[in-house]
């Protein structure tokens, strides 16, 4: 029989949990408070342009905040240029976001392809109002339980298999990686974790420590006590498609670092890793991977820990979990971003045994009443709207259109990916296979200017990545693939730049809603990457 167990302060708590919920219509004093929300938000636009400003010298030129995040830069025409000149570029300042669209201050409408932080939708109208009907009554229940935080609790271990039983619930997907680090040391008396090259778990120290994208990024010295296995690239790795072997040879990568730690007098206390190895450009192994890969793991000690911030809640389109895609049971899963849907959530699940060895968790803001009814909130939303399914459905349809874009331009390399999940590799041809970072940038501002919105990871930067909401739908596939498809056309012509040149096309053919431009200075261009909204 299932165990349900939040833990909220420094000892655990069983939890009975009921499955109905609050159906109490809304009251006149919700609607009060609904109008002043309303008005509270309208006077905020009028100071939010002062807000996070750094000080810069007068002399210095400044096109905005300078500690913002180069978050979705558009190309912007530059009238006092020539078209053959450089093109500028300025900040796209979203304002609002509805579904699987955001909208600037001017009211342009994008298709969003990047944020599946909002997993079911930005702004889900049942979502919104559950956060705002809750925080009408009550925001902070600090070391208390409540019948709300039982039947979340509930409702998200119902979600994973045996023997996942425990539930502690955290800000972030950031503080939840790192109570799996202290639960797996805690278990075994190791704090040495493995890795994989190119992954991010967050931006606490300790998961500055175990991400090796920050590493290259930022000339982070890696620790002793993180060991970095071979990414299991089987488009460009050491072992490639047509090798029915490389599951098992990419598992012995890290088999093999865990045998040249304990040549050192070193014990392995975990294996922390992307089901889908999603931020280094969507990565799926073979199930032998996997297989071999938990049994090394846990044969030497550690503990296996699925980071399913990216790729779980029902991304990839089969099952609520990635790791469920390939038939095992991980000792510990992390959850993030998604779960609140925008809103700042996380948790951890595990066994009672491992959670047992803790001792005892304490968090003031993890699990608020808040959270918990937002988090409800978008599980009934996934279940009612059957939004699993749909990413299945039309996860297959979008990929199926990427991979006769790939049959047809040689820039395309590789198109890979599970529902709506997706990566397009971007290479100067597929016979030397050499990444073309360049090139995926000007396809990513060229997708901007047709008003579609994705990303770009990977080591080399040259991994387009698409991860729409959960909402994203056949026509919205469509709109992607015939935006992707002129793009790749103007490049196939051999254009002699496609980012900019492709902007005068686009200017020069009608289009149903216009791109507005403003007249700045020209300046060099740079790729947004999807670490940008890590949190």
């Amino acid at each position: 029989m299932k165990v349900m167990i939040v833990t909220v302060m420094e000892e655990s708590h069983g939890v009975h949990v009921g499955s109905s919920r609050d159906g109490a219509s809304r009251t006149e004093e919700d609607a009060e408070i609904d109008r002043q929300l309303e008005l509270f938000m309208s006077r905020r636009s009028e100071v939010v342009n002062n807000l996070h400003i750094l000080p810069t010298p007068s002399s210095a030129a400044s096109d905005g905040p300078p500690n913002a995040c180069n978050l979705h830069l558009i190309p912007m025409k530059d009238s006092k240029k020539l078209k053959s000149q450089v093109f500028g570029k300025s900040t796209l300042d979203i304002v609002k976001g509805m579904k699987q669209h955001v909208y600037d201050a001017n009211g342009v409408q994008y298709l969003d392809c990047v944020n599946g932080t909002s997993h079911v939708g930005h702004c889900h109208p049942q979502v919104v109002a559950a956060g705002n009907r809750q925080m009408s009554r009550l925001v902070t229940s600090q070391g208390f339980t409540s019948d709300l935080l039982s039947r979340y609790v509930s409702a998200l271990v119902d979600t994973v298999p045996e023997p996942l039983s425990v539930c502690y619930l955290t800000n972030s997907g950031s503080e939840a990686n790192d109570l799996a680090l202290r639960l797996a040391a805690a278990y075994n008396g190791n704090s040495d974790i493995v890795v994989v090259e190119d992954g991010y778990h967050g931006n606490i120290s300790s998961l500055i420590d175990a991400s090796p994208k920050m590493h290259q990024r930022y000339n982070h010295v890696k620790k002793d006590h993180i060991h970095i296995a071979r990414l299991p690239d089987m488009f460009r790795g050491k072992y490639r498609y047509d090798d029915e072997e490389a599951g098992i040879k990419f598992a012995k990568e890290v088999e093999n670092k865990i045998l040249q730690a304990e040549g050192k007098g070193r014990k392995i206390g975990g294996f922390l890793y992307e089901p889908m190895f999603t931020i280094p450009g969507v990565f799926i192994p073979p199930q032998s991977y996997y297989q071999h890969v938990f049994r090394v793991v846990r044969e030497h000690g550690g503990l296996v820990i699925a980071d399913e911030v990216q790729c779980g809640m029902g991304r990839a389109g089969d099952n609520m979990w990635g790791f469920q895609d390939f038939g095992l049971v991980p000792d510990i899963i992390t959850v993030g971003k998604g779960l609140g849907n925008g809103f700042p959530m996380g948790a951890v699940l595990c066994s009672k045994e491992v959670s047992d060895r803790l001792g005892g968790y304490f968090s003031t803001f993890g699990g608020n009443p808040v959270a918990c009814a937002i988090g409800l909130s978008v599980l009934e939303v996934i279940k009612n709207e059957k939004l699993i399914s749909s990413a299945n459905r039309v996860g297959r349809t979008l990929q199926q259109g990427l991979q006769e874009l790939k049959d047809r331009f040689s820039c395309v390399g590789d198109v890979r990916g599970k529902g709506l999940m997706q990566a397009i590799e971007i290479v100067n041809n597929k016979e030397e296979r050499l990444p073309a970072p360049d090139t995926a940038s000007e396809i990513m501002f060229g997708l901007k200017t047709r008003q579609v919105l994705v990303a770009i990871t990977g080591r080399d930067r040259n991994v387009i990545l698409i991860t729409p909401p959960l909402c994203f739908n056949m026509e919205n596939c469509q709109v992607l693939v015939e935006a992707f498809e002129d793009i790749l056309t103007g490049l196939n012509q051999k254009q002699e730049n496609i980012g900019y040149n492709m902007i005068d096309y686009e200017l020069d053919k009608p289009l149903s809603k216009k791109i507005r431009l403003e007249d700045i200075e020209g300046e060099e261009s740079f790729e947004y990457d999807d670490l940008c909204e890590m949190d």
